[in-house]
């Protein structure tokens, strides 16, 4: 059973609508269609695929999310078990411009072997977000870090 492709992840928050602003605004994903599970739910698109869910979470959450969704974590701010959620995106200055006018931390780093330059920063929730971009679009933009200046 190999897997073919990310298909989504999903996010539980104590503010929904926040949520679902950063991420449309931020890194412009767009709102789409999403079933009525008989609870908060909304699905985020690039293109025409969901790759973001957001429900509430907590521990107040309803009894159909429970029975759907099971709850194992009452967390709603950080990472938890999930590290990070990456995308490939291009533009790099233009995101980086982007992020410092919303007033977005973020952090440069570069995987010099894999090709890779990416941004660092957390979501309103603190979950640690990863963008990665092609190394030809770095010209003149220096890493914080670079994985292979790493200690072995």
């Amino acid at each position: 059973m190999p897997l073919h492709h990310f298909e989504h992840f999903l996010i539980q928050t104590a503010d929904l609508e926040g949520t679902r602003d950063w991420y449309v605004n931020t890194l412009g994903m767009r709102v789409g269609p999403s079933p009525d599970f008989k609870f908060p739910v909304v699905w985020l698109y690039i293109g025409d695929t969901d790759v973001l869910h957001l429900t509430v979470g907590g521990k107040n959450v309803s009894e159909n999310r429970k029975a759907y969704l099971g709850q194992q974590s009452e967390a709603t701010h950080g990472s938890g078990v999930v590290d990070h959620i990456a995308f490939r995106a291009t533009g790099l200055r233009d995101t980086m411009e982007r992020l410092q006018q919303l007033g977005v931390k973020f952090h440069l780093r570069m995987v010099d072997d894999q090709g890779l330059f990416q941004l660092f920063m957390l979501d309103p929730n603190g979950v640690k977000i990863e963008l990665n971009f092609a190394n030809a679009e770095v010209q003149g933009v220096a890493p914080e870090l670079m994985a292979a200046a790493l200690p072995a």
